[in-house]
């Protein structure tokens, strides 16, 4: 790769985000490091009913880097994978299927404290690194003109608990966290960056 800045160790490599998501190029982007974007392919997101909340993104996360490995990883390749999940009561919030399911998962986190996880799953050829970070949300009450206003506008049905906390709401609902904001955003970047310094 080009320009490696304090990532020596990845000198001679290729790194690849293995993402669609759009928040998580321009994250990635922040690190300084030089990398291609790919899909991670059609990867089963499913989890087991009784697996813990706390471990579903770490292990989806690392599903997507095993599939990526095993189908079109290339030997100078070091590739990242993401999921990013909402956690309240317990339960784990995922994408909404539609507006009137974000509205509801909206209501539910609306004056409470939730957990957002995001699993990062870091393969090469010859090793692996997979960890996950929490971050601690309060949300304000929300109002439903509030609600409504932000599903009708921005759409917020890419993302997981049906909110982004780069937009209007978290700026008018957010009221405190506790942890990484980039890990809210879907890529905790102190944490990605002491993943690649792992690479050998």
């Amino acid at each position: 790769m080009g320009d490696c800045g304090f990532f020596e160790n990845l000198r001679g490599r290729h790194l690849v985000l293995a993402s669609g998501s759009p928040r998580r190029r321009q994250l990635l982007s922040q690190l300084g490091v030089d990398f291609d974007v790919r899909g991670a392919g059609d990867v089963d997101e499913s989890f087991p009913a009784g697996m813990p909340a706390m471990d579903v993104a770490p292990m989806l996360a690392r599903r997507k880097g095993i599939h990526y490995k095993d189908t079109v990883m290339l030997p100078d390749e070091v590739v990242v994978t993401a999921d990013t999940v909402v956690i309240i009561d317990s339960e784990v919030l995922g994408k909404p299927v539609d507006e009137a399911e974000a509205k509801d998962m909206l209501r539910r986190l609306s004056g409470r404290t939730h957990e957002v996880v995001t699993g990062i799953n870091v393969e090469w050829d010859g090793g692996s690194v997979c960890r996950s970070a929490v971050t601690r949300v309060t949300f304000a009450p929300l109002s439903d003109s509030e609600i409504d206003y932000y599903v009708n506008r921005f759409r917020p049905l890419d993302k997981a608990g049906a909110y982004g906390i780069q937009e209007w709401i978290g700026a008018v609902g957010v009221k405190h966290i506790e942890g990484s904001f980039y890990n809210v955003m879907g890529l905790p970047l102190h944490l990605l960056a002491n993943m690649l310094k792992m690479v050998s």
